[in-house]
């Protein structure tokens, strides 16, 4: 009986001091993928940033916004406490809606100059850009509600988001 009691106390406290964790390694890059819905691609050292990410999806559920006709891309610079990178606070996020997914694509800005934010996202991004369809209607009206779930999703939870442009 006291053996038994031994093994299942040592089992417990082993899961619990030894099971893996939620988080993963900060240096290995972070995908997340929910097939037919979104693909959440973070570089090394993004990975505290994947809450920001899913608050921006439950917004964009909670908002109506419909990925499944369109295609829209936007590409911002956040700046962001509890995400520490090289330059700062400051990480760069890509999100592109293509043929019903979402793509969500965080990086590192390479230099602290934010004239180059945009350029450095785009590069981290070519893969999703290759063949991009023009902008129409439809695709207006889902950039509409892709910064507006950002916005929401920004301010309530304290971070600052700029949308870069050409």
């Amino acid at each position: 009986m006291i053996e038994t009691l031994t093994l299942i106390t040592l089992a417990v406290l082993f899961l619990v001091f030894f099971r893996p964790g939620k988080t993963p390694p900060l240096g290995s890059q972070l995908v997340i993928e929910r097939p037919g819905q979104y693909k959440i691609t973070l570089a090394p050292k993004l990975n505290l940033a994947q809450p920001f990410i899913e608050a921006i999806i439950d917004r964009l559920l909670k908002l109506n916004v419909s990925t499944r006709h369109g295609s829209a891309m936007q590409f911002f610079a956040v700046n962001d406490r509890q995400v520490a990178t090289a330059n700062g606070d400051v990480y760069l996020l890509a999100i592109i809606v293509r043929e019903g997914m979402i793509y969500f694509l965080g990086a590192q800005p390479e230099s602290a100059i934010p004239a180059n934010y945009l350029a450095t996202i785009k590069a981290n991004a070519k893969d999703l850009l290759v063949g991009f369809p023009s902008a129409d209607g439809e695709s207006k009206e889902l950039e509409e509600g892709l910064f507006n779930a950002i916005q929401e999703a920004s301010r309530e939870r304290g971070i600052v988001v700029d949308l870069l442009k050409d």
